[in-house]
């Protein structure tokens, strides 16, 4: 079994032990922000912590009504541009805390008057000594070069921190989450026993919208990494807007699919597919594919103890973290039927230095 299968695995735990530990730098966090509340947030990472930055633009966004844009650390590190960050928060996010880059664009905030955040899984890394506040991880030691626990306990540190912002995120729906997510694993042997179709699969696309956006990017991004499949992910307006001429009769498109506000732009690209004849996996809740016969569904659970008529407005605000579990399981396993080691794609490491 490889490491990346055995980790995907442990997330429950991972989860639990984030929410355990976070409450403290949580209340810390919330103190401060108290008294000098941020007008801007930037968000600097690389890989899938980038994909995890654009799960925590729309998170905070939603949630507490503060602006938040994505760093472009190359005007730091190769433009040398400097800008006025007062009244700023520039949250760094790096699994292994040495992205040079990140760092470089951290350091160079607390200088021109930003408030900085560190999430990292390596509490004695550059990051956390460079970041005014660390928000840990704790995923403990993730050894497939593929990131699966360190990229799910990344946005459960962006809950915390947008709780810690005043944000609309409630306690009891984040403690459900490591059981929601055990819920998940339990497609596993569907998953397993339909990756042997797509073996031979070269392209492509990955689609979400909103929240799971980022799940789109992050699925596209390990099936690159692992099985070496050409994949783009997709915001299901932009796939409408151009990339949707790519599509043809056979091609396989992968769509997140919960309940909530993006479900009748993501019907609308389902329909579209339908008429195209695509290859369609949907991930979602039971239901998610019922009026789209000819899609596969792998099937995520509702949140646990929770009716669907007790249901918050935004009812996806809390699937992200559930909802990437399937198109891990499906990266690591596609990787393994296709006789490649996920554990170790070639010509990539751990660590990536970039400036």
């Amino acid at each position: 079994m490889s490491h990346m299968l055995e980790e995907t695995r442990r997330q429950p735990e991972t989860l639990t032990r984030i929410l355990e530990h976070g409450l403290r730098a949580t209340r810390a966090l919330a103190a401060r922000f108290k008294t000098a509340r941020p007008r801007f947030i930037v968000i600097a990472a690389r890989g899938t912590s980038d994909n995890a930055a654009q799960f925590g633009r729309y998170l905070i966004e939603i949630t507490t009504g503060i602006p938040v844009s994505l760093a472009a650390p190359s005007i730091v590190t190769l433009y040398g541009s400097s800008m006025d960050l007062r009244e700023t928060l520039v949250v760094g996010i790096s699994q292994s805390g040495e992205s040079t880059d990140t760092n470089a664009v951290l350091a160079a905030a607390r200088e021109r008057g930003a408030v900085t955040v560190g999430i990292t899984n390596e509490a004695r890394s550059a990051l956390a000594g460079i970041a005014d506040h660390t928000l840990l991880v704790r995923a403990g030691k993730e050894r497939s070069v593929a990131a699966t626990k360190t990229y799910t306990g990344q946005l459960l540190s962006l809950y915390l921190l947008a709780a810690a912002l005043g944000g609309s995120v409630q306690a009891d729906h984040l403690s459900r989450v490591p059981d929601w997510v055990a819920g998940a694993l339990r497609c596993e042997p569907q998953i397993a026993g339909m990756v042997e179709r797509y073996r031979f699969m070269t392209g492509t696309v990955t689609v979400g919208r909103g929240l799971n956006y980022a799940n789109a990017l992050e699925f596209g991004l390990k099936l690159m990494e692992t099985c070496y499949v050409l994949a783009e992910g997709f915001s299901a307006a932009d796939l409408m807007h151009g990339p949707i001429a790519l599509v043809e009769r056979g091609f396989p498109v992968f769509v997140f699919a919960p309940p909530g506000p993006t479900r009748a732009s993501i019907d609308a690209v389902l329909d579209r597919l339908a008429g195209l004849k695509a290859e369609t996996v949907v991930i979602g809740e039971a239901g998610a594919a019922a009026s789209h016969p000819q899609a596969r569904l792998i099937e995520v659970p509702p949140e646990p103890g929770v009716g669907r008529q007790k249901r918050l407005p935004h009812q996806d605000l809390y699937t992200p973290i559930p909802y990437i579990v399937p198109a891990q399981l499906f990266a690591a396993h596609l990787a393994e039927t296709r006789g490649l080691d996920p554990d170790r794609p070639r010509t990539l490491s751990k660590i990536t230095r970039t400036m």
